[in-house]
């Protein structure tokens, strides 16, 4: 099993030209943050534009659509659900019209007490038309900008009530505003020309569309970009530590971004050099599970003079959605998915690099399946620490129950997945490898110790528990 990430978001402000395309090719660059919806709003002089489904972008966008998103400012999001059931009800970005304008919300993150937030807005009248927190997020901000007409004022007070993960971009009204969680958990980067101002979820966004990238939103931090393309920064709350999310580094983030001034790609091949400084065993070559662990295997790869090889070929024409009905067809899907390469392997001892080790299903089939392509040995090594709780701060796992490191020793796991040997990195290692302490990063995953307050509620995946509880909070008692 892959984790998923909930979401990427883009901003995009123009003196001269209208931003859909711009949008939709930043949304195209983020595609791997989600694959489930999508969606673009535009606003010209008077009016907002809406489009939004369910698929990736390629699949719901062509050129008329983009054609009738007008206007010279807009924001755009994909998203894989956590907060939220999977439809069409529930994509991004959401347009809020109230007595003073419009606005509209795209967001990256998950609100933790986002339900308690709900049953109050419902109590005061509020009605919704989604499942989701960014919804809830909007309304907030309508509620309190209709009172103060101080937008600042407005999402100040609303982040004061927030607990867990965002990035924000908003419309309001001819204004683009970017806000940050105080704890950075999901990134936020910004950048332009003279002609652009940009933000999006990573920095590769700024290198597909050919404009500067220029530092990172700042944890806390709410920009405003005016109708005349003039920027004010707010430093709306500042903590004394940040909390940006591990896995970002090792999985989510794509391999060509920088995150925090942190070049993702560096952390990944750094992690496999520290893996090969701490191993001795004898191997023919190293070889990664693609894509995201190719990084790990080339760094461990030059550190110890073993040679890298391919060995499993991906088919990258399978989609994310791939029904498994029963065990064969979920032993058909891996080897449809991935295809070892039985020439490079018979015979062989191996040193195998993924970027996590989940349920340990997946880990287990792809080791069989080398094994019978003729690998003599298989040795495992893990681009991160063992995953031992769930997160509900924007990742969407299985119950701790599920998770196979959180319950189980190395040993175990490894007897499980069926490999020769098995080696995780440390805590210690992976903060070496970002390059950040403890104060600076969200390690709940691995530790179960999390940055913000986290009632534990149900042992449920984070998306069946927001599900269930809606459903559950509105049959009374």
């Amino acid at each position: 099993m892959k984790l998923k990430d909930k979401c990427g978001v883009v901003g995009v402000y123009s003196k001269t030209q209208e931003v859909a395309p711009l949008i939709f090719y930043g949304l195209y660059t983020l595609q791997h943050r989600g694959q489930e919806s999508c969606g673009i709003v535009t606003r010209d002089d008077s009016n907002f534009y809406v489009d939004k489904g369910m698929g990736m972008v390629h699949e719901h966008f062509n050129f008329d659509k983009l054609k009738n998103l007008k206007g010279n400012v807009g924001i755009g999001h994909v998203r894989y659900s956590t907060a939220g059931e999977s439809k069409p009800e529930n994509a991004q970005p959401f347009v809020v019209t109230h007595s003073k304008g419009t606005l509209a919300m795209a967001h990256n993150g998950n609100i933790v007490n986002y339900l308690e937030l709900r049953r109050e807005l419902e109590r005061l009248g509020q009605a919704f038309v989604s499942t989701t927190d960014t919804e809830v997020i909007a309304h907030m901000v309508v509620r309190e900008y209709v009172k103060t007409e101080d937008i600042v004022a407005s999402v100040s007070s609303v982040m004061n009530k927030l607990i867990g993960s965002y990035s924000l971009v908003l419309l309001v009204d001819d204004k683009l505003i970017a806000v940050r969680d105080p704890l950075g958990i999901r990134p936020l980067c910004m950048g332009g020309n003279d002609d652009v101002i940009l933000f999006a979820s990573e920095s590769v966004a700024f290198d597909v569309l050919d404009i500067p990238f220029k530092r990172d939103v700042r944890p806390g931090e709410m920009i405003i970009v005016e109708k005349d393309g003039n920027i004010e920064k707010h430093k709306i709350r500042k903590l004394n530590r940040t909390a940006y999310c591990m896995f970002e580094y090792v999985y989510f983030a794509r391999p060509d971004s920088i995150l925090n001034g942190i070049p993702v790609y560096d952390v990944r091949e750094r992690i496999g050099r520290i893996h090969g400084e701490k191993d001795d065993v004898e191997a023919d070559f190293v070889t990664p599970i693609p894509d995201s662990a190719i990084p790990f295997a080339l760094g461990y790869s030059m550190v110890r003079g073993i040679p890298y090889r391919e060995s499993l070929i991906r088919n990258r024409y399978v989609g994310r959605t791939f029904i498994l009905p029963n065990q064969q067809a979920r032993e058909l899907a891996v080897k449809l998915k991935l295809n070892p390469m039985s020439l490079q392997v018979k015979g062989k001892k191996i040193v195998l690099f993924d970027d996590s080790i989940v349920r340990g299903t997946t880990s287990s089939r792809i080791i069989k399946i080398l094994r019978e392509a003729g690998a003599k040995e298989i040795h495992m090594r893990v681009g991160c620490p063992p995953i031992k709780s769930l997160c509900k701060l924007g990742i969407d796992m299985p119950t701790d129950k599920e998770l196979i490191a959180s319950d189980k020793d190395v040993e175990k796991i490894r007897r499980i997945i069926g490999a020769d040997t098995l080696r995780y990195l440390e805590i210690d290692e992976l903060l070496e490898a970002i390059g950040l302490g403890r104060n600076k990063l969200c390690l709940g995953c691995l530790t179960g110790e999390y940055p913000v307050r986290i009632t534990k509620y149900e042992q449920l995946p984070l998306s069946t528990f927001m599900s269930l509880n809606f459903k559950n909070m509105h049959k009374g008692p």
